[in-house]
């Protein structure tokens, strides 16, 4: 079963650009790279070269003739003569590639010469990217890719534009959700979150119609995580890696949510650690959110690096890695408000993520003045408040009413209450969380 995804239309588009380049497909494992690529060659090219590294490692030998295109075409032939190259026609797919980084030399190669399709994809390539990017830089194009983002939740669930383009303008027109939408987009909201967007776990959901199952996969693909850890790092990192991915969600579930080394181990150096992070954020298992200096434009440069938040890609995942209390609460009695209010943060710090913006929040030292996330349009930065109820945002009022914070005149609150505008805050359901960077982008109405 095959679910539509957003790289679908990447593709064709990519495709048609008659000046194309070599694409490479970036993000973590089981998020579905490989299917995608896969059904997108079968269905658009007369001939698809799918090349394994870590599968078929035969293959890593075929550079051993240089990098140009005929000599790796018939390397590859010689090992496999039923793989057809027919110009103009041919998808080659090398995937896994960061278990073979030197591929990516010869896609300056292939973009001169011009006869075949390339793309490249890898479940941690960020890992070796550095090394992947200087040896194919000017001759490439990139594609992040990320778990399935609510919209292609719904979609799988049988919704379409009709939906989206329907909350979109409740949304840009200030219109509250009636009684019967509210319901529905809330309850399926909700199962997202318990699901998370892997779509082996999305794929069952949807072919049994009930939860069955879904938290053994998830907790599966969690040790298939941690197992890339001990295949891919060496020595003392590997057990600092898996403690900070384990650690992440009783850290958020503290009042003050800013990850401190000392939970992990009370002798724990940040020096020790911070290689550590930068390793579960390059391969796309956690996102990192920095606190800003101070709540002004531009965000650039205007960050304190040893203060941030960790959040996984995937609340789904996140879920899963609760203990078996909070899973009860959780799925017994439909509680997302549990772990204080850390599971409605994760989500919106991963859907921020999924629309390509960078995650920052801000908390005053001395002061109860914090904000959850930020994002800019052209011309302003927008403070982000997430409640798990309807209180009032506090903290929002004082950054839009401050004199002192000029780069902000409107404000943001998400929580589990319908749409509303007062004081210069937008206020938005969760499920509208996913349509923030097209609501920035449109023409919006305020009433007062």
């Amino acid at each position: 079963m095959y679910l539509r995804r957003k790289i679908d239309d990447f593709l064709l588009s990519w495709k048609d650009d008659k000046n194309h380049k070599p694409l490479i497909v970036k993000g973590a494992r089981q998020i579905g790279k490989t299917e995608s690529i896969v059904r997108f060659g079968n269905m658009y090219y007369e001939s698809l070269i799918n090349i394994n590294f870590i599968l078929e490692k035969q293959y890593r030998s075929i550079l051993s003739g240089g990098y140009g295109v005929d000599s790796i075409t018939e390397n590859i032939s010689l090992i496999d003569p039923s793989k057809k190259f027919i110009p103009g026609k041919t998808l080659i797919l090398f995937d896994e590639i960061q278990d073979f980084p030197d591929i990516a030399t010869s896609l300056k190669s292939f973009q001169l010469d011009g006869r075949y399709d390339v793309i490249c994809s890898g479940s941690l390539l960020g890992i070796n990217y550095k090394s992947i990017h200087s040896n194919s830089v000017g001759s490439k194009t990139d594609y992040e890719m990320h778990s399935m983002d609510f919209e292609e939740f719904l979609w799988a669930v049988g919704y379409g534009e009709q939906q989206t383009d329907s909350i979109l303008c409740h949304m840009t027109q200030l219109i509250p959700f009636n009684e019967t939408e509210m319901s529905v987009y809330s309850e399926l909201f909700l199962k997202y979150c318990v699901l998370g967007g892997m779509p082996a776990v999305v794929s069952s959901y949807v072919e049994n119609r009930n939860f069955s199952g879904t938290l053994e996969l998830q907790r599966q693909i969690l040790l298939d995580y941690e197992e890339d850890v001990r295949k891919y790092v060496e020595g003392l990192d590997q057990a600092r890696i898996i403690s900070i991915l384990r650690s992440i969600p009783s850290q958020l579930a503290k009042e003050n949510k800013k990850f401190q080394f000392s939970k992990i181990d009370k002798n724990a150096r940040a020096r020790e650690f911070s290689g550590c992070i930068d390793w579960l954020s390059d391969s796309g298992i956690i996102q990192i959110c920095y606190c800003l200096n101070y709540p002004e434009l531009p965000l650039k440069g205007n960050i304190d690096p040893d203060k941030f938040k960790l959040y996984y890609s995937d609340t789904g995942l996140l879920i899963a890695n609760l203990d078996e209390e909070a899973q009860e609460d959780l799925r017994a009695n439909r509680n997302l408000g549990v772990y204080k209010g850390a599971l409605y943060e994760n989500f919106v710090a991963e859907a921020l993520v999924k629309q390509g913006l960078n995650l920052y929040y801000y908390k005053k030292e001395n002061a109860n003045l914090e904000e959850d996330f930020f994002v800019r349009t052209k011309d302003e930065l927008i403070p982000i408040e997430v409640k798990g109820n309807n209180n009032k945002a506090k903290s929002l009022e004082m950054l839009i009413q401050g004199d002192r914070y000029r780069d902000i005149r409107h404000g943001m609150k998400l929580s589990t209450g319908n749409i509303g505008y007062n004081n210069r805050i937008y206020t938005f359901p969760y499920f509208c969380c996913f349509l923030l960077k097209r609501f920035l982008s449109s023409d919006r109405t305020e009433k007062d």
